[in-house]
Order: C-alpha cells, then structure tokens, then sequence
C-alpha cells in the first residue's frame, strides 16, 4: 500500500532525469560575447562627499525663523527640466498632516546648513503667519481636482 507513492515518485524522477539527458545531448549554442558600452555611454559611479545632502535628509527637515521657532516642515522637493533644486515643498500648521497647508519656497529664501557633521538645520527670514498666508502649492495630479472644487455650480 505505502509502495505504490514511492514507485510513481521514483518514475517520474527518472522521466525528468532522462529529459533533461536527452535535451543536454543537443548543439549547444556559441556563448556569446560580453556586452560592452562605448567609453560615452559607460555610466560615471559617484561617491558621496562629505558636504553632500540628499533628498532623504531634507524631506521632514524642521524650517525655523531667525528666533529659532519651528513655522514648517520640508514635505517635499521640486525639480525643475534641468534637475536642478526648483524649490521646496513646506507643509505649514496642522498637527500629523491634518490641516496642513503647503508652500513652495524658492531655495534662495531657505538657507540650510551643517551645525555639525550629522546634523542639517533650515532657517527662513519670515514667520508662521506669513507662511500661511502664502499662496498654497497644488500638485499638478490634483490642480483639477482642486479646480472643480473651487469653481461655483451655477
């Protein structure tokens, strides 16, 4: 009774064994030659300097004024066609992203620095209120949306 497993499993390992068999005793093909990039199209590796500062540590970065109070948060990064930094996305009041507003900040407006080697601090010369008063940054994806809402039915 308990054969009768173990007889299929062992048919069946040895109709996979002489396929595989039958189908290595083919031509095999050439191997092919390594693919190489012309010195132009090789991509250029880049180590990250010391005064480097990426994305990642700038999205979340507290902006203070000059007395040193927190009026806004970096939420995001704009590009612009030369990928060079446009400016910065910074969410304005709420508490755990209700009721925040947005603003996009020309970089020339933020001067951020290194106190340290660990640490990035973002100042602006303005306040909260002037913050909330700036015109709100809608993303493309959602001007439409923001559009359809804002327009009056008649």
């Amino acid at each position: 009774m308990h054969r009768r497993p173990f007889l299929a499993v062992a048919i069946l390992l040895l109709a996979g064994a002489s396929a595989a068999t039958a189908q290595s005793t083919g031509v095999q093909p050439a191997p092919a030659a390594p693919a190489t990039l012309s010195d132009s199209l090789r991509p250029t590796f880049v180590a990250q300097e010391p005064s480097d500062v990426v994305a990642s540590k700038l999205v979340g970065l507290s902006i203070q004024n000059g007395a040193n109070d927190t009026i806004g948060t970096v939420a995001d990064i704009v590009f612009g066609p030369d990928m060079t930094v446009k400016s910065y996305v910074v969410g304005v009041g709420g508490f755990l992203g209700i009721g925040t507003k947005y603003v996009s900040i020309a970089t020339s407006a933020i001067k951020i620095s290194r106190p340290d080697d660990k640490t990035l601090k973002a100042v602006i010369d303005t306040d909260k209120d002037q913050l909330r008063a700036a015109p709100e940054y809608v993303y493309l994806s959602q001007q439409d949306d923001k559009t359809k809402k804002d327009t009056p039915k008649p």
